[in-house]
């Protein structure tokens, strides 16, 4: 039995359930937590000071198990009640979520293009390198990695690119918006989520501690007056989260005069950064990171729009078996989707994206040459999260100059409303030239960025080889925290090997088309030939024939 402080009158006690003495040894079935008063309670249980007094052991054995009973009974009738109210939730959203969905032709861009852009799937490079450079300016959706700061119905809105979850279509002109999104391997993106909060976080270590930190960070704000990692979702809470883990581990360090690292795997050295299997299992990581891609196309994320997806989402993360629910409405929208690339599958990814998705939006350029030619001398008014070198503006000018030729090549088809299929092949061919030009500059921006963050967490270090060290028991936790995201990965690779299809079929289409053309072209030309040989001969034999005829008359004559 233990005590705990007074309150109002009032002890709180543990009880041990059913004591009964056998051969000088208590038998415990159980335990009893309640409040009793200061005095000497009924059935001569314990009096004030504490003490058994066991007039009547039976009286301690109906007693204490009558509470019992009553009270586990009222815990599993208030669980059972609990489920099912959250069920009946996610079920109705559920059915309202399913009953939204756009029904009309998927394979066609529509006029707001939403790029729904999951965290640390490779979403950057696309955003850069296809996205930016095929949009104005002026048509692309200002500072949309954040919340909304304008309004969405404007039509001169064409492009949106956000983290924020799929709630965001319920504030866009739905019937006239596409989607896109990029799905990774849940591992490596739990893997290159927990790399780049520590890489952000990192990055604040040149500040001596919290305070000039947090006074350097205002100023920085205030004079740049853009959107900076700090502002996008889910960094702004995973990266102060990072942060301050890593400055109160430095802070031990100094204090201990602890110069030396007695782990040299790079995901649990705990004297330098938090281990991966602590990150994984912390509340902040269950609340954001595992399954994040289910609940961030679900719209159940916590920086959703809509009110009731918090309540879904608290019950599905209290219940983990109406996962299935959410699952079914997410592979419903993947299916509804304009396309959905495969981190994994990089080129094949950037390939199908440049013909389902580039070829289009040139097409749709195209229409107007206001729109074409601002939308190819694209400036520099949108900032790019990563800082441009004067190498990476010469690349971009380069790229400029390539999607210019795509676009002028499309220009001279604008009279005819047919593009043939063999001119789009060119295009897209184009695409990925400048594509592939944009993200060597980008990747090397970024790997020095990385490079010169982890260099002030040293001897950490995030490698391939690092990785492979891994246990496989943390793997397996991984792969467990997010069986929902690994069975919509699996989904979303059967979609992809249908798109791939689809493209291939237009390609081998497109290529067969000029033969076609040409073996109908031989045949028309030939039909000519013969008229004309036709006709030519007709009027000989009437020639020859009128020559006749006045022969005849003169001999008559």
């Amino acid at each position: 039995m233990s005590n705990i402080p007074e309150n109002d009158g009032f002890r709180q006690i543990e009880v041990a359930l059913v004591l009964v003495e056998v051969g000088g040894e208590e038998l415990k079935l159980g335990n009893f937590v309640g409040f009793v008063r200061e005095t000497s309670l009924v059935g001569g249980i314990e009096t004030a000071k504490g003490q058994w007094d066991t007039p009547c052991l039976i009286v301690k054995f109906v007693l204490f198990s009558g509470i019992t009973y009553s009270t586990i009974t009222t815990r599993a009738s208030a669980t059972e009640d609990g489920y099912k109210k959250c069920e009946h939730t996610v079920k109705n959203w559920a059915f309202s979520s399913r009953d939204s969905e756009i029904k009309d032709d998927k394979c066609i861009l529509r006029d707001l293009l939403f790029f729904l852009h999951v965290p640390r799937t490779g979403g950057r490079t696309y955003f850069h390198c296809f996205l930016k450079k095929l949009y104005a300016n002026a048509q692309e959706c200002p500072r949309s990695y954040d919340k909304l700061r304008f309004d969405p119905r404007e039509s001169n809105c064409r492009l949106l690119s956000t983290h924020d979850d799929y709630s965001m279509i319920f504030k866009l002109p739905k019937e006239q918006t596409s989607v896109v999104t990029i799905l990774r391997n849940p591992i490596e993106r739990v893997f290159s989520t927990y790399e780049f909060s520590v890489e952000v976080a990192a990055r604040f270590l040149v500040f001596r501690n919290f305070t000039s930190l947090s006074r350097m960070a205002k100023r920085a704000r205030l004079k740049a007056g853009g959107v900076s990692t700090l502002d996008i979702w889910p960094w702004k809470y995973l990266v102060p989260w990072m942060r301050e883990d890593l400055f109160a581990r430095r802070d031990a360090r100094i204090s201990k005069g602890q110069s030396y690292i007695l782990s040299n795997d790079s995901y649990d050295m705990e004297e330098i950064l938090m281990p991966l299997r602590d990150y994984i299992n912390d509340p902040i990581a269950r609340d954001i990171i595992h399954n994040g891609a289910t609940f961030q196309i679900a719209g159940l994320t916590n920086n959703s729009y809509l009110a009731e997806s918090h309540a879904v989402r608290h019950c599905v993360l209290k219940y983990q078996g109406l996962g299935h629910y959410v699952l079914e409405v997410v592979k419903k929208r993947l299916d509804h989707m304009l396309y959905v690339g495969l981190t994994e599958k990089h080129r094949e990814s950037a390939s199908m994206f440049a013909s389902l998705v580039g070829a289009q939006v040139v097409a749709q350029l195209t229409k107007s040459s206001s729109s074409s030619d601002s939308a190819i001398n694209n400036g520099s008014e949108h900032r790019s999260l990563l800082p441009n070198s004067k190498s990476d503006a010469n690349q971009e000018n380069n790229t400029y100059t390539k999607l210019k030729k795509v676009s002028s090549a499309s220009k001279d088809e604008a009279a005819n409303s047919n593009v043939h299929p063999q001119q789009r092949l060119m295009e897209v061919g184009k695409l990925l030239e400048a594509y592939e030009s944009c993200i060597s500059s980008l990747r090397n921006s970024q790997s020095d960025r990385r490079a010169k963050s982890l260099k002030r967490i040293s001897p950490a270090n995030f490698t391939k080889e690092a990785r492979r060290k891994v246990p496989e028991l943390l793997l397996q936790e991984i792969t467990s925290l997010n069986s929902l995201d690994t069975q919509l990965y699996n989904y979303a690779r059967d979609i992809f090997a249908k798109q791939q299809a689809l493209v291939m079929q237009n390609m081998v289409q497109a290529k067969n088309l000029p033969s076609t053309v040409d073996e109908h072209a031989y045949l028309s030309s030939g039909k000519v030939l013969f008229l004309v040989i036709a006709c030519l001969l007709v009027l000989f034999f009437v020639f020859h024939f009128v020559n006749a005829r006045r022969r005849t008359s003169k001999v008559k004559l």
